[in-house]
């Protein structure tokens, strides 16, 4: 790979584990001020605004790296040299710190409180529905019965008919019509034509193209942050460095991800019995376990966290997330309805279990709360 030369250094991060992070080390969203929402602005005026990027003379092509935050690539900077050769620094990703949330607000360029996909697991229609499997444990096919443009009504990219390069088996699922409709999608079935349909957009003339790879993010959640962590990131190194030298030259690789991660082993813990008395129902997952409960039992039931859990977790009421602008500005009655009452966020490297919230493997990496190690992801440039 042979990227312009780099003229800035990024600056150096604290990679402790979130255990040894002071408990008020709480990272919220820089929403309009170095966010994951200002990238598609960023790309499609060619002006970095509030980014710590810049631009070449020919097309931009951002590239999302599922799962590859800014602390791990700080502490595996020795298997990342080409990533390390970029020019740029970190950004906020959005809340909560996971992937449905994340991707929908790079496509719209929205921060969740207004594009509605606030959460891995929030309740649509009286359900816990799973936003990424687009369906809830009753009811594991909602693509008709929940249509995806009433769940997120914003146009990706701005409205654009923008070039996308995403997994084949994407393309027909409710989260790809919620944040990807309207673009025109070439889907691949492995890195290698991942790098080729790249190349072959750019060469034939689209001045900005949205690419999307989640290995780092399947290899942490099955494997955690170990040797087979490391053998992904060593080759999505070699991955970003094939993109690099097969694009035109001048055009400009912007290199980001959704969200960091968090290596909880096996530290899914059950939440205190005394907390739930009251809870009807659990949403979000397990780093931002959202408590649903009668509206009289919202304050003993946040008081009940704060005292059994509050050594480990952040403990937030929704009108104090509200408050506070987690999720962004001009949040709608019915979003608000898809959040819970009561958010148990962990800074420790842990998890809250919910019986309801399955998948093929339990889960090892994980993500979702507000820890510097899941907020902060890449913002980094190379000009081919």
């Amino acid at each position: 790979m042979t990227p312009e030369p780099v003229v800035a250094e990024s600056a150096s991060v604290n990679v402790e584990s979130p255990s040894d992070s002071p408990v008020d080390d709480l990272v919220l969203p820089a929403y309009d001020n170095g966010c994951l929402t200002d990238l598609l602005p960023a790309l499609t005026s060619a002006d970095p605004g509030p980014l710590p990027i810049r631009f070449g003379s020919g097309s931009r092509v951002l590239l999302v790296l599922d799962g590859l935050g800014w602390e791990q690539m700080a502490r595996w900077r020795h298997l990342l040299p080409n990533i390390h050769s970029f020019v740029g620094e970190s950004i906020t990703t959005v809340a909560p710190s996971t992937t449905a949330a994340a991707l929908t607000s790079i496509t719209t360029a929205l921060p969740p409180s207004q594009h509605g996909i606030v959460g891995y697991r929030m309740v649509v229609d009286d359900m816990v529905f799973n936003s990424l499997r687009w369906g809830s444990a009753e009811r594991p096919d909602c693509r008709t019965t929940v249509p995806p443009d009433l769940i997120q009504p914003y146009a990706p990219f701005m409205g654009r008919a923008m070039a996308l390069v995403t997994k084949a088996e994407f393309q027909t699922t409710g989260f790809s019509r919620a944040h990807l409709r309207g673009g025109r999608l070439t889907g691949y079935r492995t890195p290698a034509i991942l790098v080729h349909e790249l190349a072959r957009l750019v060469r034939s003339g689209e001045d900005v193209v949205y690419a999307y790879y989640d290995g780092v993010d399947k290899v942490a959640h099955e494997y955690g942050l170990g040797t087979e962590y490391e053998a992904e990131l060593a080759f999505v190194d070699r991955l970003v460095g094939d993109v690099v030298d097969s694009l035109p030259s001048g055009t400009t690789l912007v290199v980001t991800a959704d969200h960091g991660q968090v290596d909880c082993g096996d530290r899914l813990y059950p939440i205190n019995s005394e907390v739930l008395e009251g809870v009807t129902l659990f949403s979000g997952e397990a780093r931002f376990r959202w408590l649903h409960c009668d509206g009289r039992d919202v304050a003993r039931v946040a008081e009940a966290a704060r005292s059994h859990h509050g050594d480990e977790a952040w403990i937030r009421t929704r009108d104090q997330i509200l408050d506070e602008g987690w999720f962004g500005p001009g949040m709608s009655a019915g979003v608000v309805d898809r959040l819970g009452d009561v958010a148990m966020l962990p800074f420790e490297p842990i998890g809250y279990a919910d019986p309801a919230d399955t998948g093929p493997f339990e889960l090892i990496g994980r993500h979702g709360s507000a820890t510097s190690a899941e907020m902060y992801v890449p913002c980094v440039t190379a000009t081919a």
